[in-house]
């Protein structure tokens, strides 16, 4: 797969919405709901935090779906694994510099869920009202 640099070098496009454009692969990373969550709990920390201590903060992860969730954020370059030799060993996530760049946007997109949450949750139920009395149209 190109690169977005040899991309950007030979004058082809670069555009998310292309299937070949290595940044698309980036965004289906971020979108899913564990990695956000991850960022935010790793960002909010005061340094390194143990696994245990992370599941503790999220309510409702099985531990393979975080340790999943760690080892993708640890290949996308987001997340820092540090393992100590000691027995058992101990191990920590801490966010690199990469991820603590992208932590500042994750944290606005929370910011704004808790802002418009209110108002979300009141359209949901107009909608499923809506779609509770609005009978479905006749296909032929």
């Amino acid at each position: 797969m190109d690169t977005v640099s040899e991309l950007e070098e030979s004058g082809n496009l670069v555009d998310s919405y292309l299937t070949r454009c290595p940044a698309r692969d980036v965004l289906a990373v971020l979108a899913d709901k564990w990695v956000l969550l991850v960022l935010g709990v790793l960002r909010s920390g005061e340094g390194p935090i143990r696994f245990n201590e992370l599941r503790r903060r999220m309510d409702g992860i099985t531990q393979k779906m975080l340790t999943r969730t760690l080892r993708d954020l640890e290949r996308e370059g987001l997340v820092r694994r540090s393992v100590y030799p000691t027995v058992p060993p101990r191990v920590e996530y801490s966010l690199t510099p990469l991820g603590q760049d992208l932590g500042r946007i994750t944290h606005a997109m929370g910011q704004w869920a808790v802002r418009n949450a209110d108002e979300i949750t009141t359209a949901r139920a107009e909608f499923d009202e809506r779609m509770a009395r609005e009978p479905e149209p006749i296909s032929s």
